[in-house]
């Protein structure tokens, strides 16, 4: 298993070691101690599973407001989707930047997305399943959104028509009047 960095401090790219035969393949796709000595340190305590069954489907960009705040380990098991996490910790020094990975079936890459940031992913095919778990449990009196397509984050997604939004998130506001109350330095 390898742990790369991104850009973006804290927010990290999984790459599971994948052993095949001629049965099939195996893979860890977690493990705390290997996730612990690479820095992640959360204690998931909840397991998401979605399922989108249109290309384009765009979800997020989510996050919940501390206390409630959420780290996740995002994994994509069929199909394949840009998974993006976006800086929302004020006074960072990469406040608004955004880093965005395909993960999918085939190169079974994980997110790992910190709290104080916000995430979201848009799907490159059809009948996509994503996986997520979460050290934090939902709490909707905490959730927010930040607008998908805001030109101050710029996220340059993969995709050339208007995506399939739900209501929440087509209303949901630009960065500069979202609700946040993460501070760099301070995100547990």
């Amino acid at each position: 298993m390898k742990f790369i960095q991104t850009d973006l401090e804290g927010v990290i790219v999984v790459e599971p070691a994948v052993f095949g035969d001629h049965r099939g393949w195996f893979t860890e796709t977690y493990n705390a101690e290997k996730a612990r000595e690479a820095g992640i340190d959360s204690i998931f305590v909840q397991d998401n599973h979605s399922f989108s069954s249109k290309k384009g489907t765009l979800r997020g960009l989510h996050y919940q407001l501390n206390p409630n705040a959420q780290a996740k380990l995002v994994r994509c098991t069929k199909g394949s989707i840009f998974d993006v996490a976006v800086d929302i910790r004020k006074g960072s020094p990469t406040f608004g930047k955004w880093v965005g990975i395909e993960l999918n079936e085939v190169n079974k890459k994980q997110l790992f997305v910190p709290r104080g940031f916000a995430h979201g992913f848009v799907t490159l095919t059809e009948d996509v399943e994503v996986h997520y778990k979460v050290d934090g449990l939902y709490a909707p009196e905490c959730d927010r959104g930040i607008l998908w397509n805001d030109p101050e984050i710029a996220i340059d997604w993969p995709i050339d028509f208007m995506p399939t939004l739900s209501e929440k998130d087509g209303k949901a506001p630009l960065l500069k009047n979202a609700e946040i109350n993460f501070e760099y330095g301070f995100t547990k």
